[in-house]
């Protein structure tokens, strides 16, 4: 349908032209008034009055700062954390006498940190700068005058000018449609990227500005249009054109947002209505909702306790570092007498020791701050960048037919990917296809249709039925059509029809209209290849698609489109020759989720009025004529088998009109369609209402929508992992129950409780149609099966029974109401599996929420589609599938990936590994902090609190920036407990992260004991082995330089050991980084030491002249640093071959090559959280147990 000029033709006809038809009545009173107040100068953005209004310029910027910003911004977003602020407080504290340490080796490593997050910040925001140049800089044609248009960038465009936009170009603002390259000035949109649709949108101009379909007729072009203020409503638009002294009122239909594209239309013209961030599109974008995930909250807990801690031994330190200050000077008499008390200043003041005491708790503060990690939150996000690359460049998460990898959009939520308790997915697109196949058809009275789908399988295995054998064989006899069909959207198969046998059936004429049906009754838009003459189909949906590509392969063939026409091949019943038919088309009844069906209104070549109509069952039966019941039975009982075996349907129905009936409807429908009230779809509504009954049937469609590959396995290796399921779909309850026993959700001998008000009770007070009784009735039976239901789950709670909950959307409004959505929350979380019939999306995420909050776990959203992004968004993950309904889902997602199965490996593999390695990570960081700062609490009480640190400023310094800082990265991005395979193989694995042992307060705990131990262990060996002995050759004794640096080299190789210990999976770079630590601090201890004494102060030719040529250094390290690890040694040893943790057990299957012995894998398989009662296996072992 791309095209060039065409012949004169008249959609409005169809469409019917809102200039001068309509009066200035409803929303467009408002013209004028606040929030409507835009004047627009068609064609003169230069106008004095357009400059007054200081409207906004064309360029848009996406980045968080500019360049005056960055850097108070930035800063204020570093010095938000608390960690942060408290080490500037304590920077700032250091250039006073208060410091114990000098102010530059105190400022160093904050302005390290917080240059690292800055370089960080600066580098993502000018990836983002760089895209808002390329879309900034891209070009347009605009009228610079005399009708002549030029190229110019996006970013200089003027409310008011005119441009041209060429066929696949986007918009560059939002824009007045004038006219286009059809004479009736109508064009194709695509919005996949601003609502994810991959439909295309009609818009038509006003008639008034139809003609201006050239260059030169902008020469002299003038118009005023007042308009909305800028909103962020996509779908609503007021405003009046005033042309030559008429007032047209505009409507959304004349509309073209920015960011959506021109398809299939030529070119268009328009004038700029918003621009920049003025426009619809940008006013819609809002930053996602933030997330963080469970390990970052309890993190941040962690530093509150270390900092409740890190003030508490400061104040204990303090009050005992007063009482013997106070003491230092009875009856002239100095106890310390090397501080001089009877001559001091005020921090050692023994008549002042209450503020000496104060001051002292400040020192403390600032001495004891390297408990604090400084560089964990750096150091985390640097992890959570890499483990995202991983995940991005997983090549078994990569999808060849797609050419998609997964992408993780955020790294914030690694760690929460190894924690999920429950997913709660999508359907359609998700769990199947949404690539539909006409597979079966119901004409008068008559299934036809050989097919088999996967349903029938499932059922034909789930009854044991012989028909399971039948199938099978029928399918790998015939041909491999049925796993991969030769002609995409078509899997028919039925010599009675095909090859057009059908005109020798009992009932051809029937046949005739139901084929001819789906060649019409569309707005799919055909692409004729010029070469090979075939014709391929744009169409809005994947079941329309299906539909034509039927209609051509059973003979009749939709080819050509134009605004008045539609133009067929059929099949001629008498002759067996194609022959061409051209139907005029008069009217288009659209489809939508209200409605529920849509028709076309044509005139075939005899003259006759035709109206086509297809729609769900729900809606089509009852607008049947009496004489046009002739096959409902059959028909109903058809589309019944076909929802059992998981099919889509469609009821197809006509109805023969006469030309004063249709001249009425025409001009009602025409009025309804140019109204611009508030009230337009209702009117419309009504009109189509009246029209569309007493219908004939013709018959039913079933199109089949395949399970995507590989889903009923990764349903249960993440059924075997702990994982509850949940399915939210907006499908029939009998579609879904099928599809839930495909896919292992269901199985047979599963009890289902089914909460829904297709009651005869309720059904009889519809009829009534009093709504109060009708909700008091329906929440009362919803109340009442909820309560059953829960009865019957508990009376069986201690035996191995499994049930499923199925719920329709009606009774899920009053499931999900405050008073009954708790009760509602404990009935589901007894059942293995919950499926949501018929839900909305707004259901969706309520569920999603609910599910949440009430259970206080991690839930995981997975969905493909627009109406899916509320419960991506409200989920604790939102995963989103890259199908084939645009890329909302996915831009509102966390991740994205292009098949379900993948859901497995990301889950199951890297959630498990991101989640250890991210709480080792931070339990080591904690362990090796509260090492180093313990051995100068513990040095500091020694020497009576006297404020005195253990080691020289620059050690302390560098300790977390070089000595320490790479292992734990190294940890967090490349350490495996076991390997990928083995986390497939045992997915009881995952449940580590479900119940959260990693990072629990036990084990948090228990590391901080550590390095509580450690230090106490290096201090006192260190101080009992150097303590009044002689240190050398020589006699000299150690003093406080010589014991520091002793302590802090045994810690330095304590903490990079225990890294060495805990470490599972060693590689090239782990081995790097712990070994060159260490010897990164002999070699700085070297080169330090040479430096100026200035610079080294106490270290200046200490490692040379005194540390190195003494034999009782290096044997004093390496007693304590082999003591020091022996206890956790010891301990680790124990309990991993006595009480082995889910991940100790499997490294004991590999290590003594079980892993291939069936009946241990099994012992090991039983230590699961929870029963496994969905998927394959639990299948299985319920048919041996019957």
């Amino acid at each position: 349908m791309a095209g060039g000029r065409r012949g004169k033709l008249h959609l409005s006809k169809i469409y019917t032209y809102a200039c001068g038809k309509t009066s200035l009545k409803g929303d467009h009173e408002q013209i004028g008034q606040p929030g409507f107040s835009r004047v627009v100068f068609c064609n003169e953005p230069d106008h004095f009055e357009a400059k007054i209004r200081n409207y906004a310029n064309n360029y848009v910027r996406t980045t968080k700062y500019t360049l005056a910003s960055f850097l108070p911004k930035s800063l204020f977003e570093q010095f938000r954390r608390v960690a942060n602020f408290f080490f500037l407080v304590t920077g700032i504290l250091s250039f006073t006498d208060l410091a114990p340490y000098s102010a530059v080796s105190a400022v160093l490593p904050l302005v390290v940190v917080i240059a690292a997050t800055m370089v960080k910040e600066g580098v993502e925001d000018w990836q983002r700068k760089q895209q808002d140049i390329e879309v900034n800089n891209r070009k347009v044609k605009v009228h610079v005058g005399d009708g002549t248009f030029h190229d110019t960038e996006w970013r200089n465009l003027r409310v008011g000018d005119i441009v041209k936009v060429e066929k696949d170009q986007f918009f560059p603002a939002d824009i007045l449609l004038l006219s286009s390259s059809y004479d009736d000035a109508i064009c194709y949109v695509e919005t996949m990227s601003l609502d994810g649709e991959t439909n295309l949108k009609m818009k038509q101009a006003l008639e008034a500005t139809s003609s201006l379909n050239e260059d030169s007729n902008f020469q002299n072009f003038k118009a005023v249009i007042k308009c909305e203020d800028p909103n962020a409503n996509l779908y609503t638009f007021v405003g009046t054109m005033e042309l030559e002294e008429q007032h047209c009122p505009l409507n959304p239909q004349q509309l073209l947002l920015r960011d959506s594209k021109l398809r299939n239309t030529d070119y268009i013209y328009g004038a700029v209505i918003f621009t920049g961030h003025d426009t619809k599109v940008i006013q819609n974008s809002t930053d996602a909702p933030s997330k963080r995930s469970r390990v970052e909250k309890k993190m941040d807990k962690l530093i509150y306790f270390l900092f409740f801690v890190l003030f508490l031994i400061s104040f204990v330190g303090s009050i005992i570092f007063g009482i013997i200050t106070k003491d230092d000077l009875k009856n002239g008499r100095m106890t310390r007498w090397y501080l001089r008390p009877d001559d001091t200043t005020i921090y050692f003041d023994p008549k002042r020791a209450p503020v000496a005491a104060i001051l002292h708790f400040l020192t403390a503060v600032m001495l004891y701050a390297y408990m604090i990690p400084i560089s964990l939150y750096v150091s985390i996000e640097i992890v959570k960048v890499l483990q995202s690359i991983f995940i991005n460049q997983d090549i078994h998460m990569y999808d060849k037919e797609t050419d998609k990898p997964a992408h993780a959009r955020t790294s914030n939520l690694n760690e929460e990917l190894g924690q999920v308790d429950t997913i709660l997915s999508d359907k359609t697109g998700t769990l199947t296809c949404n690539s539909m196949e006409f597979i079966k058809c119901s004409v008068a009275g008559t299934a036809y249709g050989r097919g088999v789908t996967e349903v029938e399988r499932a059922m034909a295995k789930r009854k044991g039925s012989p028909l399971a054998h039948e199938l099978n064989g029928w399918d790998e006899d015939e041909d491999a059509q049925i796993g991969k069909p030769l002609i995409k959207g078509y899997n028919f198969k039925d010599e009675r029809i095909i090859h057009g046998n059908w005109v020798n059936e009992h009932n051809a004429d029937v046949i005739q209209g139901f084929l001819r049906l789906l060649a019409i009754c569309h707005t799919a838009i055909p692409e004729v290849n010029e070469v090979t003459g075939h014709v391929s189909y744009e169409a809005e949906s994947p079941d329309e698609a299906a539909f034509v590509i039927a209609a051509r392969e059973l003979g009749f063939e939709f080819y050509k489109r134009t605004q008045t026409s539609i133009s067929l091949h059929e099949l001629d019943p008498v002759s067996g020759k194609k022959v061409e038919r051209v139907y005029d088309l008069l009217n288009v009844l659209e489809f939508n989720s209200t409605r529920k069906r849509m028709s076309v209104i044509v005139r075939n070549e005899e003259g006759k009025l035709l109206l086509l109509c297809k729609g769900a069952d729900s809606v089509m039966f009852e607008r049947l004529d009496k004489n046009g019941r002739q096959f409902e039975e059959d028909t109903r009982n058809h589309v019944n088998e076909y929802a059992d075996a998981g099919l889509r349907t469609l009821i197809l129905a006509y109805r023969e009109l006469d030309e004063e009936e249709y001249k009425e409807f025409n001009k009602k429908f025409s009025e309804a369609k140019s109204s611009v009230n508030a009230d337009r779809e209702a009117l419309i509504d009504e009109v189509t209402e009246k029209m569309e009954k007493n219908l004939i049937l013709l018959g039913a469609t079933a199109v089949e929508d395949k399970l995507q590959h590989g889903v009923p396995d990764c349903i249960d290796k993440l059924a075997q992992a702990g994982i509850k399921i949940w399915v939210l779909t907006g499908d029939k309850m009998e579609t879904a129950i099928n599809i839930g026993f495909a896919c292992s959700l269901l199985r047979q001998g599963m009890k289902q409780i089914i909460i829904s008000l297709e009651t005869p009770d309720i059904k009889a007070l519809e009829k009534v149609g009093d709504k109060a009784v009708i909700t008091k009735a329906s929440k009362e039976s919803v109340v009442h099966q909820i309560a059953a239901g829960k009865a019957q789950v508990t009376a069986s709670s201690g035996s191995s029974e499994a049930y499923a909950l199925i719920i329709d959307g009606k009774s899920l409004a009053y499931a999900l109401q405050d008073d009954v959505k708790n009760l509602f929350l404990q009935l589901a979380i007894g059942c293995a599996s919950v499926i949501c019939c018929r839900s909305s999306p707004k259901q969706k995420a309520l569920v999603t929420r609910l599910v949440k909050l009430g259970t206080g776990k991690t839930t995981l959203a997975i969905g493909d589609g627009a109406n899916d992004v509320g419960m991506l968004q409200e989920a604790d993950i939102g995963i989103g599938i890259s199908g084939v309904e645009g890329m909302q889902a996915v831009m509102s997602s966390d991740i994205a990936i292009a098949q379900f199965q993948y859901l497995e490996r990301l889950l199951l593999v890297h959630g498990h590994w991101c989640y250890r390695r991210i709480s080792l990570m931070i339990c080591y960081f904690f362990y090796k902090n509260i090492t180093f700062a313990f051995t100068l609490f513990l040095y500091e009480a020694h020497a009576s609190f006297s404020g005195q640190p253990a080691y020289n400023d620059w050690f302390m310094t560098f300790y977390n920036v070089f000595f320490t800082s790479l292992p734990p990265i190294a940890l967090g991005v490349f350490d495996q407990d076991v390997s990928a395979r083995f986390c497939l193989k045992f997915p009881l694995l995952y449940q580590e992260g479900v119940q959260n042992v990693l990072f629990n307060w036990r084990r948090i705990l228990s590391w901080m004991f550590n390095g509580v131990y450690s230090a106490i262990i290096i201090f006192f060996f260190c101080i009992k082995a150097l303590d009044s002995e002689a240190f050398n050759s020589g006699g000299k004794t150690v003093g406080r330089e010589i014991l520091g640096t002793t302590m802090y080299t045994c810690v330095v190789w304590v903490v990079n050991c225990q890294m060495a210990l805990t470490i599972s999976y060693f590689t090239l770079i782990q081995h790097i980084f712990i070994w060159g630590s260490i010897a990164l601090w002999y070699l700085f201890l070297l080169v330090f030491g040479i430096l100026s004494p200035s610079i080294s102060s106490t270290a200046y030719k200490l490692f040379i002249e005194a540390l190195a040529p003494a034999p009782t250094f290096w044997i004093v390290t390496l007693f304590v640093v082999i003591s020091t690890l022996i206890p956790f040694y010891a301990y680790t040893a124990i309990q991993m071959r006595f009480f082995p943790m889910y991940h100790g057990m499997i490294q004991w299957l590999r290590h003594e090559g079980q892993t291939d012995d069936p009946e241990y894998c099994n012992v090991v398989r039983q230590r699961s959280l929870r029963p496994q009662t969905v998927g394959v296996s639990a299948r299985r072992v319920a048919r041996t147990h019957r």
